[in-house]
């Protein structure tokens, strides 16, 4: 085998070696190796570079595409996790929205289905820093579109950073949609600083916020404090979602809408 063909090989390995965690959610060293037909140190050599990119997170004995209080799982991992729960939230958020006002979405998953519901909205003009959003909304009627710049990261598909602090903060909306990794009774939470500083502008630049999550976020915590839930004007949750938790956050905000599946 030439180097070339051995480039392109180790590269389709680490391609399917993080859809196969991706898929499964977590996967052990010796399944990998076993599924693979490579040796346990290539499938150690593997993961090092597939956390490098961003795509999985190593632990002891395996690798995990799943979440954890100090790691935000990927963007293709979130993509597939708990997709009815937020269309139902986003069918309930595409509701709160008016026709001919100006909506900014986060690059989390759940705006990203609110997004696909806006076209029957229009006319909007829906600003952004997610990608995925971007292409979804780019030349669709009567929404103008507006893309938040910055630094591009492709764990996340969006643009963050100081650059794109500066665009959100050069804006004012009628209305933001942003999701969060984890919410308490009292407080929205994010694993990442950067991101976690532009949801802050966001939510400073929206004169009405909605807080949209789905039901597995509730009663945790991640690293930072994204804002008070009392920041939030509205929280959307699934009702897929524990009734005791529903309680617990209806006791602690005025106005909890809870999405049907």
């Amino acid at each position: 085998m030439n180097p070339r063909q051995h480039t392109s090989s180790r590269s389709a390995r680490w391609h399917d070696m993080a859809e196969h965690i991706v898929r499964q959610g977590s996967a052990s060293v010796t399944e990998l190796a076993e599924s693979f037909g490579v040796s346990v140190m290539t499938v150690h050599r593997d993961l090092d570079e597939l956390e490098r990119q961003g795509m999985v997170r190593k632990v002891r004995g395996g690798a995990t595409a799943q979440a954890s209080n100090v790691w935000e799982s990927n963007i293709a991992y979130r993509l597939k996790a708990h997709t009815a729960e937020k269309d139902a939230i986003a069918r309930l958020v595409a509701g709160l929205i008016e026709p001919g006002s100006s909506v900014m979405l986060d690059d989390s998953t759940t705006a990203l289905a609110v997004a696909r519901h806006l076209g029957e909205l229009a006319p909007l003009t829906v600003v952004t820093n997610f990608l995925e959003a971007i292409r979804l909304l780019a030349g669709t009627p009567d929404i103008r579109l507006i893309a938040l710049g910055g630094e591009y990261h492709a764990s996340h598909d969006s643009f963050l950073g100081l650059g794109c602090v500066d665009a959100v903060e050069s804006v004012s909306t009628d209305v933001v949609v942003v999701s969060t990794s984890a919410i308490s009774e009292t407080y929205a939470f994010h694993q990442e600083q950067e991101i976690v500083l532009v949801k802050r502008a966001m939510l400073r630049s929206g004169a009405r916020r909605i807080l949209a999550v789905d039901g597995s976020k509730l009663a945790r915590v991640a690293l930072h404090r994204v804002a008070p839930l009392d920041d939030f004007d509205i929280v959307v949750v699934d009702a897929g979602a524990p009734a005791e938790l529903l309680q617990r956050l209806r006791d602690h905000h005025a106005n909890v809408q809870v999405a049907q599946l």
